[in-house]
């Protein structure tokens, strides 16, 4: 029988900072037995609008993005940032009366952080990937706080032949980006990805691992002009198995 037919939503990060995301996710799904499509109109999802204020800018992105991922079984991002914004803000930002409002409800319903896809939706227990390093995960404050992702990623990471999960201490503590967070409170931002960097390196942990590209950017920032010795990547590299250059890297 044929799989589900997933809508890939890349995500503005991903296509304009670290392709290799994408091509990782794609490969995950296919594996998983789906049939994948990226749609060539997707956009910003309208986040940055939404904390902005800008309301009337955030409901014509999202009136967009539902159009355009209706037609497909699911929609999975490899972001739980974006993914959040779809699943917990598209709904509100339409009266009840509005018609968007039910069609923003059941793209929410049927929309998915790819690790939680994948584990949650699909079954997938193991993945045929190989990284013989030590890593360390950071649970990023959107998948972990409005999709409930934590243990998914984890499971996933826990079959990849030769790697050492080792817990970092406060895990779960906000890195510092929030979006436009780390440009309002540069000084706060600065000291919260500092004490994630010394977290994350006193685990002895080659590799630092994420779900939202926004947190491994500013991590493999401080990290770098630290010159600490710990690498960056999106988690759905490792699981897939791509040999590709750490964040900052090449």
């Amino acid at each position: 029988m044929a799989g589900p037919h997933v809508a890939l939503f890349v995500t503005c990060l991903v296509d304009m900072m670290r392709p290799s995301v994408g091509f990782a996710s794609v490969r995950l799904l296919e594996d998983a037995g789906c049939r994948v499509s990226v749609p060539a109109g997707q956009t910003c999802c309208g986040q940055p609008n939404w904390n902005g204020g800008d309301v009337a800018g955030a409901r014509e992105l999202a009136r967009r993005m539902i159009a355009l991922f209706e037609p497909f079984d699911h929609v999975v991002v490899p972001s739980g940032s974006c993914a959040a914004t779809v699943v917990k803000d598209y709904p509100a930002l339409f009266d009840a009366a509005d018609p968007w409002r039910a069609r923003a409800e059941a793209l929410a319903g049927r929309t998915h952080e790819i690790t939680s896809f994948l584990t949650d939706v699909l079954g997938v227990e193991r993945v045929a990937a190989r990284c013989p390093a030590r890593a360390t995960y950071h649970d990023s404050c959107s998948g972990l706080r409005s999709l409930g992702v934590r243990d998914q990623p984890r499971r996933l990471l826990a079959s990849v032949e030769g790697l050492e999960l080792a817990e970092m201490q406060e895990a779960e503590v906000c890195c510092g980006f929030g979006g436009t967070f780390c440009v309002k409170y540069p000084e706060i931002s600065a000291v919260m990805v500092a004490d994630k960097v010394n977290n994350a390196c006193a685990t002895g942990a080659d590799l630092l691992l994420a779900g939202d590209l926004g947190c491994l950017l500013n991590i493999a920032g401080r990290a770098g002009r630290e010159g600490r010795a710990i690498r960056v990547r999106h988690v759905v590299e490792v699981l897939a198995g791509l040999d590709v250059p750490a964040i900052g890297e090449g």
